[in-house]
C-alpha cells in the first residue's frame, strides 16, 4: 500500500484496556500478544501508553512492560505512547529507556507526553501540582535531549544518563494542538499528533511542526505520524457496529450538534478492510505523512487482534 509514493507504515498505540470480567494480568499477557501478532503481520511499532489510577487501563510504567514486550518480540520497535514527562526528572527517563535501548539494539523509541494521566488526586500522588510540572516542560524537554545526546551537566558538573546503547531511543512528543507541535519542532523531536483524542484534524499542527522544525543531532529532520483509532470487520456495518456496542467513539461530547457517525469519522475509522484503506490514503496524503499508530479500543480481545490482522492483510498482504 502506498501513499504520498512512499509504502504506508503502521505501527500499534496500545492502551492495554481491560475488558469487564478480566483482571490486569489478562490486559497486560494480551497485549504482549498483540505485540507478537503486530510483528508476524508487518507492523512498524508497537507503542504503549501511561495512565494512573484507572481501572479500566492496565499499564502505569511503559518502560517495565516494554522490557517484557520487548523479551516476548524480535524485530518490531517497542516504545512509549507516551511516557508522561512532567511527572518525571528527565535523567531518569533518559536513563530507563537507554537500558532499554542497550537491551534491545535499533528497536526503540522514547515517546514524550505532558497530560496527567489520571485523575487531579492521582496526579498529586505521583508528582505533586501538575500545573506545576507541566510549566517546567520545556526545562525537561530540554534536558532530556541533553542526557539523549551526552552533553547535560548539573551544577556545572557533567552527568551522564546510562547506559550508554549503540544507538539511541527514537525521540518524540505527542500531543492534539500546536502548542505540542511547537515544543516538537523546538527541541528537534519527532512528533506524533493524536488524532484519536483531538477535536481538530492533524493539519495545523503538522504544518505548524514542519515549519519550524530545528534540526537535532537525534532527530536531523522532521518525522510525523499520525495516531488515529481504526476498527476493521468484514463489513463497513459490522465494524460500526463493534464500535457502539464497545460504546466507545473515542470522545463521546462534541459540540455542534454531531451524530455518533460524524463523531466517529473525525476521530476513527470503522469500516472493511478496503474501507479503511482508501480512508487512510486519503489522510496520508491530506495530512503528508507515511505512517500511522492504530489504537482500536473495542473491549473483546480477539475481535481487537482480527481488527489489526484484517487491516494488515489488506494493507501488505
Amino acid at each position: 500500500m502506498k501513499g504520498r509514493g512512499k509504502p504506508l507504515k503502521l505501527g500499534v498505540l496500545d492502551l492495554l484496556p481491560v475488558p469487564d470480567g478480566k483482571d490486569d494480568a489478562y490486559a497486560l499477557s494480551m497485549g504482549a500478544e498483540l505485540a507478537r501478532l503486530a510483528e508476524r503481520l508487518g507492523y512498524s511499532r508497537y507503542w504503549v501508553a501511561e495512565h494512573h489510577d484507572m481501572p479500566h487501563l492496565a499499564c502505569p510504567a511503559p518502560e517495565v512492560f516494554l522490557a517484557h514486550v520487548g523479551a516476548v518480540t524480535n524485530r518490531i520497535r517497542i516504545g512509549s505512547g507516551a511516557v508522561l514527562l512532567p511527572h518525571y526528572a528527565p535523567l531518569k527517563v533518559a536513563e530507563s529507556f537507554r537500558l532499554l535501548a542497550s537491551l534491545y539494539p535499533g528497536r526503540v523509541d522514547l515517546g514524550i507526553g505532558r497530560a496527567p494521566g489520571g485523575n487531579a488526586h492521582a496526579s498529586m500522588a505521583l508528582s505533586g501540582n501538575f500545573l506545576e510540572n507541566v510549566a517546567r516542560m520545556p526545562d525537561k524537554l530540554r534536558d532530556l535531549t541533553r542526557l539523549l545526546q551526552g552533553n547535560y551537566a548539573y551544577e556545572g558538573q557533567p552527568v551522564a544518563a546510562r547506559p550508554d546503547p549503540a544507538e539511541p531511543p527514537e525521540i518524540w512528543l505527542l500531543g492534539t494542538h500546536r502548542k505540542s507541535a511547537g515544543y516538537a519542532a523546538e527541541y528537534g523531536m519527532g512528533y506524533v499528533f493524536g488524532q484519536f483524542m483531538s477535536d481538530t484534524d492533524a493539519a495545523s499542527a503538522l504544518a505548524a511542526y514542519r515549519d519550524s522544525f530545528v534540526p537535532s543531532p537525534l532527530c536531523p529532520e522532521p518525522k510525523a505520524v499520525v495516531a488515529i483509532g481504526i476498527v476493521c470487520a468484514e463489513t463497513d456495518e459490522e465494524a460500526r457496529g463493534l464500535v457502539r456496542a464497545s460504546g466507545e467513539s473515542f470522545g463521546q461530547e462534541a459540540a455542534g450538534g454531531e451524530s455518533p457517525d460524524e463523531r466517529m469519522e473525525r476521530k476513527l475509522l470503522a469500516g472493511s478492510p478496503r474501507t479503511v484503506r482508501d480512508r487512510l490514503l486519503q489522510l496520508s496524503e491530506e495530512f503528508g505523512v507515511d505512517e500511522f499508530l492504530v489504537v482500536t479500543m473495542i473491549s473483546d480481545y480477539p475481535t481487537r487482534m482480527r481488527s489489526y490482522e484484517l487491516l494488515a492483510q489488506c494493507l501488505y498482504a
